[in-house]
């Protein structure tokens, strides 16, 4: 037996748990990750990436391969329609173009990319961020400390077994979560709703498009509900099945006992066609739920992804919030083991994101309700709230953010939220030495930093004397003055979305606000104080 030292152990390394391990690579620290399966994803898996994911691999250099390779797979902005079946009658569009009306509030669009490419880029951008990640390796066993886990770790062909010792650890290890169930953290929700099936296949059905751009495709037939996806060349795809027989009462556990040529014979229904020849290559089993865990938190363990929320994929939203879990984790984590942050920060993560996950895992059923079983009916069911506020418009609150007065909406048309503390950061254009950017890019997604509006002179006086005085941790806050030498708004979008004049703006590392001025004059011990809040450490400043 072997021993390990490493500053983070994450349990599961697929792509919520390859994510987390980028991510604290962005950071600067090396995590270690280990995963039961011997490799990324084999098969194309349903992976809907939001504008707010594509920022997050913006910020790690990959949005442009994700694009790419996207484009290989998929034809972009398609559409999400309802069929009887693909041939036959359209029932509705619930998105007529994914990207149409969003374009404006993200640098980044919406894209499909399946699973097993879309790991593979996030494998290899870990992995030059200093991840380890060791496959085919279960977790055995492990216990907590006061200052840190020890863990039991064997390769599942070698039997090769390792003694880690990690300042913290990360369960990413899917809905069953062995490391959720060992802590005793239990979980709420709408329980298990359907054992579904995926069914992958290879047909050429470019003729049953009929010239239609369309990625996700709902099927509501009468002897059964699911949903395709077809990739390019529109010769293979996948069918999910929830539901089979009588709309009203229908058989939802489709998977026990499915055969080859059952599973055949629905993916011939949902075509709507008998002149296509089908070859059936694969059938996953799964469980459709809406779960939550009743904690993300319990002691030097924290729970991410499906561990935390399992969803039905209606909406696209499940890994989405698995890899922003993992954003918003990933720099506490990274300033706390530098302790350039004091340790309650870490608290705010179950603070921060378990409303965000409970309250889109239930967008993900009344989706699932609304599109594929209405027998469930609605008593109790949120109404559908518009994706882009799923999407950007959620909002934090924890004792990290410093709320003025009534904090706002927890979710909202992003932009309706002009910078309100808790909400992400606006995307609005700027000059800066000439080129146009995005205020996302402006900010450099490792450190805080401060947006001060065209008339924010006091407020960057104040920051000087706090810099003057050596009391400014963490100790690169970066200072962006609109309107000062080399960065302007010629079109006035940041006035518009940001609504800055007089005031200033802190910005954390995960781009959302921590705290905006109340007042036009600056002060040294407001600055700290600001600081001091979202770092969770005191800070104090010798000037008034």
């Amino acid at each position: 037996m072997a021993d390990l030292e490493v500053p983070v152990l994450i349990v599961g390394s697929s792509l919520v748990g390859m994510s987390t391990a980028m991510l604290l690579g962005h950071h600067g620290i090396p995590a270690l990750a280990v995963e039961h399966h011997r490799g990324t994803a084999i098969h194309p898996r349903a992976a809907q990436i939001t504008q707010r994911s594509m920022e997050i691999l913006r910020t790690v250099g990959i949005e442009q391969i994700v694009r790419e390779k996207s484009d290989q797979q998929f034809v972009q902005d398609g559409a999400i329609m309802a069929v009887e079946t693909l041939a036959g009658k359209e029932l509705g569009y619930f998105i007529a173009n994914l990207n149409e009306g969003v374009r404006d509030v993200s640098p980044c669009e919406r894209v499909f990319i399946s699973q097993s490419l879309l790991e593979p880029l996030l494998r290899t951008r870990a992995e030059a961020l200093g991840a380890e990640l060791r496959f085919a390796t279960d977790l055995v066993s492990f216990e907590q400390h006061p200052d840190h886990v020890h863990a039991i770790i064997r390769h599942r062909d070698s039997g090769d077994t390792h003694h880690v010792h990690a300042r913290y650890m990360v369960a990413a290890d899917g809905a069953h979560s062995r490391v959720r169930e060992a802590l005793g953290v239990g979980t709420a929700g709408r329980g298990v709703f359907s054992r579904s099936v995926t069914i992958y296949f290879r047909a050429d059905v470019s003729g049953l498009l009929r010239g239609r751009n369309l990625s996700v495709i709902y099927v509501n037939h009468p002897q059964l509900r699911g949903f395709f996806r077809i990739e390019k060349p529109f010769t293979s795809g996948f069918l999910a099945v929830n539901a089979i027989g009588d709309p009203a009462n229908p058989i939802t556990d489709v998977a026990t006992g499915l055969t080859d040529e059952r599973a055949l014979e629905w993916v011939r229904l949902a075509l709507g066609s008998d002149d296509v020849p089908i070859t059936i290559d694969n059938v996953m089993p799964w469980n459709a739920e809406a779960n939550w865990a009743e904690r993300y938190r319990e002691g030097r363990v924290f729970i991410v992804g499906d561990a935390a929320h399992a969803m039905p994929p209606n909406g696209g939203f499940g890994g989405n919030t698995g890899i922003q879990d993992a954003h918003n984790l990933a720099w506490k984590l990274s300033m706390v083991l530098r302790n350039e942050a004091g340790p309650d920060l870490l608290d705010t993560y179950d603070a921060e994101r378990r409303p965000v996950g409970t309250f889109t895992t239930e967008q993900a059923y009344s989706r699932y309700v609304t599109r594929t079983a209405p027998y469930l009916g609605t008593d109790g069911m949120q109404p559908v709230a518009p994706d882009l506020d799923v999407e950007l418009g959620y909002r934090y609150d924890s004792p990290a953010i410093a709320h003025d007065g009534d904090p706002g909406p927890l979710h909202e048309n992003p932009r309706d939220s002009h910078a309100r503390p808790g909400t992400r950061a606006p995307h609005a254009w700027v000059m800066r030495d000439g080129r146009r950017l995005s205020t996302l890019d402006l900010f450099d997604r490792k450190r805080f930093a401060f947006f001060c509006g065209p008339k924010s002179q006091s407020w960057m006086q104040a920051i000087r004397s706090v810099r003057e005085a050596g009391q400014m941790p963490p100790a690169d806050v970066d200072v962006y003055g609109l309107g000062e030498p080399g960065l302007e708004d010629p079109a006035g979008s940041v006035a518009e979305t940001y609504r800055l004049t007089s005031d200033i703006l802190l910005i954390r590392p995960d781009g959302f606000v921590a705290w905006r001025s109340k007042t036009p004059s600056g002060s040294p011990s407001a600055i700290a104080g600001a600081v001091s809040q979202a770092i969770c450490k005191p800070l104090t400043v010798s000037k008034s």
